[in-house]
């Protein structure tokens, strides 16, 4: 594809129509992601994820001009929530990231999630992807902030940062949402406010008690993205933990099981993706369907009888071969 040869030669209006080309999954994609396989795995990515709030945009935007004073290029990916209406996204965080407009060494694309209800949408990490074969040193990831349920950056960053603000209740949702187990370091921004301290405290204190790993120490520290404190220590809080994955040995491990991770989620995808489809074409799977939206028969008895119809199947698996 000449597209892809143009955004591998450093052309960013290349980039931007690939990302689009991804976002709306078109039949291309397969093709784009087999072209730049050969390009990955240069740049660093870091997930910013955390309950709604947290000045993650402020803190990506002030990282930013931290890495791009270090001489780094930096892409962004800014997952923003859906439109109920138009499915796009809603706040664009591009707007709170101008400073950067300008600056040919940064690229900034705004997602919307979608139907995706881990704060990550399959197109963010496509994108990631895509800045990764651009060439892009670092790529950093803000997640739309779902709460409890945003998750998935950890399978799709290098490093994740946990953003919080001191107001209480934090540390209590922290525990609940899992966060505790998939931060790399935690952030208290807005520190500026009545309990920064007391929660970096209190996440200390429960980081000893449950250390993540021997090997990394997961830090807890303030913030004031509006400010700009606080963030060239967060860079390089990054750095080390990056240190700390290549010296173990860990890095190549953690993307080898990404690999993985995103080989059976692209299976499942396309897999109920064409299931779909069987089901709004298939007379006896539209009269299953139906059975189960009027109450004649429960999901489980319905979905048995289909999966046990080698007929069925036997037909299905003729139209995938004839699709492919």
């Amino acid at each position: 594809m000449e597209l892809v040869d143009s955004m591998l030669a450093g052309n960013e209006q290349s980039l931007a129509r690939l990302i689009t080309l991804v976002e709306r999954e078109a039949f291309e994609v397969p093709e784009i992601m087999s072209r730049i396989y050969p390009s990955l795995g240069k740049a660093y990515s870091v997930g910013f994820t955390g309950p709604p709030g947290g000045g993650k945009s402020s803190l990506v935007d002030r990282l930013t001009a931290v890495i791009r004073g270090k001489g780094f290029s930096v892409g962004i990916i800014a997952c923003d929530p859906s439109s109920p209406f138009s499915g796009g996204a809603v706040l664009g965080d591009r707007i709170r990231m101008q400073q950067h407009y300008l600056d040919k060494g940064v690229f900034i694309r705004s997602l919307a999630t979608r139907d995706s209800r881990g704060g990550l949408s399959r197109a963010a990490r496509g994108a990631l992807k895509l800045m990764d074969a651009f060439g892009k040193d670092f790529v950093l990831v803000e997640t739309v902030g779902v709460g409890q349920t945003e998750l998935d950056i950890v399978d799709a960053a290098d490093t994740t940062v946990v953003v919080l603000v001191p107001e209480a209740g934090d540390a209590i949702q922290t525990m609940k949402a899992g966060l505790l187990e998939i931060a790399d370091i935690f952030v208290v921004n807005k520190a500026d406010r009545e309990g920064a301290d007391s929660l970096v405290s209190e996440l200390e204190k429960m980081l000893h008690q449950s250390p993540k790993q021997e090997w990394w120490d997961v830090p807890a520290m303030t913030t004031q993205a509006v400010n700009d404190i606080g963030t060239e220590e967060l860079y390089q809080n990054i750095v080390s933990h990056r240190e700390a994955l290549e010296q173990t040995g860990r890095l190549a491990l953690h993307r080898q099981r990404q690999r993985k991770g995103e080989f059976i989620q692209t299976i499942q995808h396309r897999l109920m993706a064409r299931i779909m489809k069987l089901v709004e074409t298939d007379g006896s799977m539209m009269a299953s369907l139906e059975d189960v939206e009027k109450g004649k028969t429960d999901p489980y008895s319905a979905s048995m009888e289909i999966l046990t119809n080698k007929t069925l199947l036997h037909n299905w698996l003729a139209e995938l071969e004839r699709e492919n």
